[in-house]
């Protein structure tokens, strides 16, 4: 898995928090309940990008932050240096005492990362003292909402591509480092083969690909003497960008420097364009490479891709073999949030039972859903055929009902007898790493194993078809009953 969270940053990040967390967490200690026990779900509401699907990622780094949760003595330094309206300082001394002693010590379960997820579903639920789970809810939500974003948006580029190679180009206009290594990472587990992001390489083990820039090839008095230039430092990493001057004549010099290579006992790995019409070019580097017998020389393809460039390439007959995908993959270009969330929906009273907690919106997709929640899978075969999201502390029978969210309308009958997985599985138990999460390769494995599951019609990157995932039937009354409490009506 790597340590990313101490080789990027090194120190503890208990203040990678929003600010009204710790005035809360403040509140909880002076009412006296800051040890009560609760539950927390982190959940999304709508797949991105219009999709039919969403991939769960960065469960690796949120257990990284959670295993370093804690507050260093500088913090607590600089939180008493904070003053009120009043001018005397906001935290008493004897809780950031406290907060000095504060180790993570709570129940995580969550989805695996490469698990094919759908809306309403938890992505990760924790129960344990109230003060840790509210501390950690904006660092969880950074780290999973961003990675899930990208992943998913790398999982559809790859669908796009049919089968072709896909690199992350994205490093220069990623925001930030951080954001550079994490969606390399996402990106990574969406699909992608390799990244150019050399840090992202060496710190997670990605592969790391790439050629060279126009302006080696402006460093030279003509394109030839850069491709013979180049050739001569990676002969046996050759492939030659194409499109500096003249797309047509760059691939006819590259043709040449494939003879000088072949005399010296190596082969040209390929071209790259990275402008003008792609799939007119991308044909005609084809011919004139196949016409020079260089039938295993690659055609790789850049300029401002995603997914919907892609898949209008290949309608059009584009012949390229890899895909190098940037900007529009690392910030998830036309939707830059996933907008997950992270709600309270359970707290332990002071016997010890307890209590279903439901935030009310004045619009129902907003309205959280109470429990203990876990998600369970149906299959027929070896295709998904629906998703129940129940209270955990009521046993779901054989054969339910499932009701979504968003139309309680829609409801789908899951009949006896089929298999069925849970979800949510066990990372920490009191505080303790339950076991060694997956590789990242098999992470990767695990997107690719996932997809394969679902009907295509969910895959489409165009009016999808809408997964049957759910409220079970009992769970959906109780979340309605409270809703009808809370607003008075009952």
């Amino acid at each position: 898995m790597g340590e990313l969270i101490h080789e990027l940053y090194r120190p503890a990040l208990g203040l990678l928090t929003d600010f009204y967390e710790l005035t809360m967490a403040y509140g909880y200690w002076k009412a006296g309940i800051a040890q009560r026990r609760a539950a927390f779900h982190l959940i999304f509401r709508n797949n991105p990008f219009r999709g039919g699907f969403t991939i769960a990622c960065g469960l690796a780094t949120a257990v990284e932050l959670i295993e370093r949760f804690r507050f260093e003595p500088a913090d607590l330094e600089w939180l008493g240096d904070l003053k009120g309206r009043d001018g005397r300082p906001l935290f008493a001394r004897e809780f950031l005492d406290y907060l000095g002693g504060l180790r993570f010590s709570a129940d995580c379960d969550a989805v695996l990362e490469g698990t094919v997820v759908f809306p309403h579903e938890p992505l990760l639920r924790m129960v344990g003292p109230l003060v840790e789970c509210q501390l950690l809810e904006s660092a969880l939500l950074n780290v999973i909402n961003f990675q899930t974003l990208v992943a998913t948006k790398a999982a559809r580029i790859v669908l796009a591509a049919r089968g072709a190679p896909v690199l992350e180009f994205g490093l220069r206009r990623a925001q930030g480092i951080d954001g550079a290594i994490s969606a390399a990472r996402a990106a990574y587990v969406g699909g992608c083969v390799g990244t150019s992001n050399t840090l992202a390489g060496k710190l997670l083990g990605i592969p790391v690909r790439g050629t060279h820039a126009h302006s080696w090839v402006m460093c030279f008095e003509s394109e030839l003497e850069a491709f013979r230039a180049y050739a001569q430092a990676m002969p046996s990493n050759c492939i030659l960008l194409v499109d500096t001057y003249q797309t047509l004549e760059g691939i006819r010099n590259a043709v040449k420097i494939a003879e000088e290579l072949a005399q010296e006992g190596y082969e040209l790995v390929g071209v790259r364009l990275d402008s003008g019409d792609l799939a007119y070019l991308s044909q005609e580097a084809r011919r004139i490479l196949d016409e020079a017998g260089l039938k295993k020389a690659i055609v790789v393809a850049s300029n401002e891709l995603d997914e919907q460039i892609i898949a209008s390439l290949h309608e059009q007959g584009a012949k390229i073999d890899v895909w190098g995908v940037g900007t529009k993959l690392v910030t998830a270009f036309d939707e830059p949030a996933l907008g997950g969330v992270y709600k309270l929906t359970a707290l332990e009273g002071p016997d010890g039972t307890w209590q279903d907690k439901v935030k009310v919106s004045e619009q129902a997709v907003k309205s959280s859903t109470p429990g203990i929640l876990q998600v369970r899978r149906f299959f027929r075969g070896e295709e998904a055929m629906g998703d129940c999201i129940y209270d955990q502390r009521y046993p779901l029978e054989d054969g339910c009902i499932i009701v979504d969210p968003a139309d309680p309308t829609r409801r789908k009958t899951l009949p006896a007898g089929l298999p069925w997985a849970e979800l949510l599985v066990p990372i920490f138990r009191q505080g303790k790493l339950v076991g060694p999460l997956p590789s990242l390769d098999e992470i990767r494995q695990r997107t690719q194993k996932q997809l394969s599951q679902f009907h295509p019609g969910i895959k489409r990157l165009v009016n999808p078809h809408q997964y049957p995932a759910g409220l079970e039937l009992n769970l959906h009354e109780r979340k309605f009953r409270a809703i009808l409490q809370q607003r008075g009506y009952v």
